[in-house]
């Protein structure tokens, strides 16, 4: 399952965002620094009108939507990484995550008390972005040391340190890893040290709700931090989120429309942070349960199967796939099979977004 975390300074709108956006959420939004002192956790249903369409064909008994789980962490402030307000503990979680949802605070309120005194998104997203980069600094620093006496007489020592030696000058000006590229092998090697600034973010500004639809100056400025790092930025409203809970799909679809905006936050979010880390959709469908499945872009038949379990990777004979577009407009699976729509697909396909797949397997 996918987790993103959800980052930024006190009083800037994350524990707000996260309740309103998860509904088992128990974080407390308060006026104070460190009121989410433990990581809450939420698991949310990823928004997709084509489970209710697929269930309708197949008259389905349930459907089963993917499913993000959110982490809402506590408030960072400068002097983090040196421990500074429990931060470490805090930097810790951070490593656990997917990806990272940097809200960053777009709007003016006097009743809500800036940590810094001003709202600045530019300044603020730079005082995270040097703590997340120290802490990733002191972590490289050490195992540098540890693979540099290694690297005297092994060759694997010695590609990790080339490795590292390539990193450290970028987090030393401050700067986040992910902006060195690596090769898939080189990848490989990093990955276990769960980099904070090599995970993908995406900056959610945080606006009031007159500027929902059209954004504003910070926005901008946001807008130009990030593609500088090649991050994404959604614009949302923390304030509107949670005012979307109490209404019905009828009400929220009007009120919606009245701020110039065609879907709530939360859509918005998760398509946002399905395409930085290029995830897909495929789904299975029958008249027990319609069902959608996440996988990595680029993935081919067999590992589509594994998400549902190992063995039908590993049992994989074939997999009868039939295109979305195509059993919607058939309006059955006998009569898109009757059309030569649904096609037997091997171990070397690529599933698109939106197959529809049965997998044939040995047990």
């Amino acid at each position: 399952m996918l987790r993103a975390g959800i980052v930024g300074l006190p009083n800037v709108g994350k524990s707000t965002l996260f309740n309103a956006v998860v509904a088992n959420a128990k974080a407390q939004a308060a006026n104070f620094p460190f009121c989410t002192i433990e990581p809450n956790v939420g698991i949310v249903a990823v928004p997709d009108a084509r489970l209710r369409v697929l269930a309708d064909i197949s008259s389905s008994v349930e459907t089963v939507p993917a499913r993000v789980e959110f982490v809402d962490i506590a408030g960072l402030v400068q002097g983090a990484s040196q421990g500074e307000g429990l931060g470490n503990q805090f930097l810790a979680n951070i490593r656990e995550v997917d990806a990272i949802v940097h809200v960053v605070r777009c709007f003016e309120d006097d009743d809500i008390i800036h940590v810094s005194g001003s709202v600045d998104p530019v300044r603020d997203i730079e005082v995270i972005n040097l703590e997340l980069a120290l802490s990733d600094l002191a972590q490289l620093e050490r195992r540098v040391d540890r693979v540099r006496k290694l690297a005297r007489a092994d060759k694997e020592a010695q590609a990790e340190l080339a490795i590292l030696e390539k990193i450290l000058p970028v987090l030393n000006e401050g700067k986040a890893a992910r902006q060195v590229e690596f090769d898939a092998e080189a990848e490989a090697i990093i990955k276990p040290l769960g980099l904070l600034t090599r995970k993908p973010v995406i900056y959610a500004t945080n606006v009031s709700e007159e500027d929902l639809a059209s954004g504003n100056a910070w926005v901008e400025q946001v807008r130009a931090v990030a593609a500088a790092e090649n991050a994404q930025v959604v614009v949302i409203s923390a304030q509107v989120e949670s005012e979307l809970v109490d209404l019905n799909d009828e009400e929220r679809k009007d009120f919606l429309e009245a701020l110039g905006v065609e879907e709530g936050g939360l859509k918005t979010l998760i398509r946002a942070t399905y395409e930085l880390l290029g995830l897909r959709t495929y789904f299975t469908t029958g008249p027990k349960e319609t069902r959608a499945w996440t996988i990595k872009a680029g993935m081919v038949a067999p590992q589509a199967a594994g998400v549902i379990h190992t063995d039908f990777e590993r049992g994989f004979i074939r997999a009868e796939t039939v295109a979305y577009n195509d059993l919607v407009a058939a309006g059955s699976m006998a009569t898109a099979k009757d059309k030569g729509q649904v096609r037997s697909e091997g171990k070397e396909y690529v599933v698109q977004e939106g197959d529809v797949m049965l997998f044939r397997f040995n047990v």
